[in-house]
């Protein structure tokens, strides 16, 4: 009776034939066989499915475990190695230990709420900014020639030169910082969509033309869907800068009653605190790959959408 089902049957799962089996074995008994071993079928199932889980969480941890690993392990060689004294260069121990006491101090969570208010309003305002720009420099043939390279060479200026001309405008203020965050961040956005529109298919304009779509339409429903991939690679960099501008603008503009990351930063260099100043220099550094790790998920979000999404090991 098997092999007939079998044959009849190709696609049968191992389940079903092994409860043919039972019931030609076992008579009454077939149903009670039956269920025990499509129960050991599902148990196996979901055994290779948590190893597999399980395997891709550490194919994600171990890369990153191996690296602190080693970076505290240089660290630490280089603080044995004598060539600065350790009020100077403090050792890992020494540094997270003051992490950890930082960690439960009140005054530690409202430097980082201060410092990531700024980034984010800055961040979004350079998002408007560069948007509008690179649209108009991107379908304005007489704007590009005008303005074009201007928008490259705002991109490649430091952004710490622009600080003297903040601090003559606005003072001492929110407004300063501000202000350099979003001249580092908006050239980058700007050279990313107009990059996007430049390399959108003309055939996806001619089939937008075609549907109606005309300048609004037509930005909304092709060309920046188009322009994703390029646009968010220079969001991405976008923030890049966004990020290192506002913590040069922190060290230099201190302003009363407001901590910061870049506060804590300036005050630890002035009372020669080594291992505070290393202390918030990881915090630093852990935002920012928090930040990266964001938009590498949305990287591959849309990848995945666009059916260009590669599995890695």
């Amino acid at each position: 009776m098997t092999a007939n089902i079998r044959e009849a049957d190709p696609g049968a799962t191992a389940g079903n034939s092994a409860n043919v089996a039972a019931k030609d074995a076992g008579g009454g008994n077939g149903d009670v066989h039956a269920r025990q071993i499509a129960g050991l079928d599902a148990l196996e199932l979901g055994t290779a499915v948590r190893g597999k889980l399980a395997s891709r969480i550490w194919a994600g941890l171990w890369p990153v475990a191996s690296a602190i690993v080693i970076v505290l392990a240089i660290w630490q060689g280089v603080v044995w190695a004598g060539f600065w004294p350790e009020y100077v260069f403090a050792g890992p121990v020494t540094t997270l230990g003051v992490l950890w006491e930082r960690l439960g101090e009140a005054e530690f969570y409202r430097a980082i709420a201060v410092t990531m208010q700024r980034a984010i309003t800055g961040f979004a305002l350079a998002i408007a900014v560069g948007a509008v720009v690179g649209a108009l420099v991107s379908r304005i043939g007489p704007l590009r020639r005008a303005i074009g390279s201007l928008i490259t060479g705002l991109q490649t200026m430091p952004s710490i030169a622009w600080f003297p001309l903040a601090i003559l405008l606005f003072g001492l203020t929110e407004s300063a910082i501000l202000f350099v965050v979003v001249l580092g961040a908006a050239p980058s956005i700007a050279n990313g969509l107009i990059a996007g529109v430049d390399y959108t298919p003309p055939i996806l304009l001619r089939a937008g033309h075609m549907l109606g779509f005309r300048r609004l339409a037509l930005y909304r429903h092709v060309i920046m869907p188009a322009s994703l991939p390029s646009f968010l690679a220079g969001l991405k960099q976008g923030w890049a800068f966004a990020w290192r501008s506002l913590m040069a603008g922190e060290l230099l503009v201190i302003i009363a009653n407001q901590a910061s990351l870049g506060e804590q930063l300036h005050y630890a260099r002035e009372l020669a605190d080594s291992p505070g100043l290393l202390a918030t220099m990881i915090v630093i550094l852990v935002i920012g790959i928090v930040v990266d790790r964001i938009f590498g998920f949305a990287d591959n979000a849309l990848r995945r959408r666009w059916g260009l999404h590669q599995v890695t090991n």
